[in-house]
C-alpha cells in the first residue's frame, strides 16, 4: 500500500474546555526502520485525554500535540528492520498519545494482532480498558470463584469489564453508578448501588456483612478512605486512577502525593500486622510484553463471545470535541470510540 498524501488529526492546543480542540491536515510519513504505519480503524476516548484537556495528566506532552490513548487499525507500510508485520494486517496498540489520527506510526514491537472477525469497536474497548479490567482483577487482586469485590464506577469503560470478567471468573460483583445507567448494566449479572441516593458503605455492609475481598476505585484519595473500611480480613484496595479530583486547582501531582501517603501509611500498618492482611496498591497499566501477552487473551475472548465490550458512542473522528464532551457527561455507559472517515450523517450507538 502506498503511503497516503495528507490524513486528519486532532490536536489539543492548549488548557481550557473543548473548545481547544481542532482538527488539522497532516502529510503522514513513511515509517522509521522500527515504525509501522497504521490506518485507524478505531480509537478511544477515555479519562486520560479528559485530564489533558485540562493539563492535569501524568507528564502529558507540551501543548498543542495529538491525544489518544489507543488504537486499532490496518497496517499500511513497514520499515525497513520490520519483519513481523505486513501491510494489510490488523492491529491493536496502546501509544497513550497521538492515536487521535487517521495514520499513526508505533513501533513493531508495541503491536498486537486483532482477529479478522472482531469488531474494531470492540477490539478497541479491551485494549486499554479491557487490560487495565483483567490485569486489576487477576494480577493485583487474584481474585477467585467465590470471591466477593466491589467496583466503583461499574457504568465506566474499564468498570463494565471488571464486572465481565469478575462474574466470568465466578466472583460476585458489587458495582456503584447512578440510577440512569442501571438498565445499561442489568444484563452484566452485577448488584448495583446508586452511589448518589445510597450511603455505598451501608449498602455494601448489608451485602457482604463480612466485607468484600477487593476494591476497584478510580476516584482518588478522598474515597481511599471508605472503600478501605470495606475490606474483608486480608482483601485489597486497588487505586487506579483520581477522576474525582479533574476540577482540582493547583499542580495536578498534587491528588497522587495524598494517594501515595495512604497507601504507605496502610503498607506500613501492614508490615508491623495492624491491618488484619489487608493491603492497598495503586495500579498503571504499562505497555510491555505483559500487557501484550493479556491483549491477545482478551480479543481471543471478544472473537468466541466470551467477552462482550459495550460501546456507548461510535462518532466520527472530526466529532472528538462532542466525544469529550459526552464522556465528560457522565451520560454515557460504555466506551466513546472514535472512527476515522465515519460521517457525521452515520454516526451510530
Amino acid at each position: 500500500m502506498a503511503v497516503p498524501s495528507t490524513g486528519t488529526e486532532v490536536v489539543l492546543t492548549g488548557t481550557g474546555g473543548t473548545e481547544v480542540v481542532t482538527i488539522r491536515r497532516s502529510a503522514p510519513r513513511p515509517p522509521g526502520p522500527h515504525g509501522v504505519l497504521i490506518r485507524v480503524e478505531a480509537t478511544g476516548v477515555a479519562f486520560a485525554e479528559v485530564q489533558m484537556l485540562r493539563g492535569r495528566y501524568p507528564a502529558q506532552p507540551k501543548f498543542p500535540f495529538v491525544p489518544g490513548y489507543d488504537l486499532v487499525g490496518e497496517v499500511v507500510e513497514v520499515g525497513s528492520a520490520v519483519a513481523a508485520w505486513l501491510p494489510g494486517q490488523r492491529v491493536a496498540a496502546m501509544p497513550r498519545t497521538g492515536a487521535w489520527s487517521e495514520y499513526v506510526e508505533v513501533r513493531d514491537s508495541e503491536l498486537v494482532s486483532v482477529p479478522d472477525e472482531v469488531d474494531a469497536a470492540a477490539a478497541l474497548a479491551v485494549v486499554l480498558n479491557g487490560v487495565t479490567a483483567w490485569q486489576l482483577l487477576h494480577r493485583a487482586a487474584k481474585v477467585r470463584s467465590g470471591h466477593t469485590v466491589l467496583v466503583h464506577g461499574v457504568g465506566g469503560g474499564v468498570g463494565i469489564l471488571l464486572a465481565q470478567l469478575g462474574v466470568a471468573a465466578g466472583a460476585r460483583v458489587i458495582g456503584t453508578a447512578s440510577a440512569r445507567r442501571h438498565e445499561a448494566l442489568r444484563d452484566i449479572g452485577v448488584e448495583l448501588i446508586d452511589h448518589r441516593t445510597e450511603d455505598v458503605r451501608s449498602r455494601v455492609a448489608e451485602l457482604a456483612p463480612g466485607g468484600v475481598h477487593a476494591v476497584f476505585d478510580p476516584l482518588g484519595p478522598e474515597s481511599l478512605d471508605k472503600s478501605w473500611q470495606l475490606l474483608a480480613p486480608g482483601g485489597s484496595l486497588h487505586a487506579y486512577g483520581s477522576s474525582s479530583t479533574l476540577h482540582d486547582t493547583g499542580p495536578w501531582w498534587l491528588p497522587y502525593v495524598a494517594l501515595t501517603k495512604r497507601l504507605a501509611r496502610w503498607e506500613l500498618a501492614r508490615l508491623i500486622g495492624r491491618t488484619g492482611g489487608r493491603r492497598a496498591r495503586m495500579y498503571y497499566v504499562k505497555s510491555n510484553a505483559q500487557f501484550r501477552a493479556d491483549l491477545e487473551r482478551l480479543l481471543r475472548m471478544v472473537a468466541s463471545g466470551q467477552l462482550r465490550p459495550l460501546i456507548a458512542q461510535r462518532l466520527p473522528l472530526e466529532s472528538a470535541a462532542r466525544a469529550l464532551d459526552l464522556h465528560i457527561s457522565g451520560t454515557q455507559t460504555g466506551r466513546i470510540v472514535l472512527v476515522p472517515g465515519l460521517s457525521s450523517d452515520r454516526t451510530v450507538a
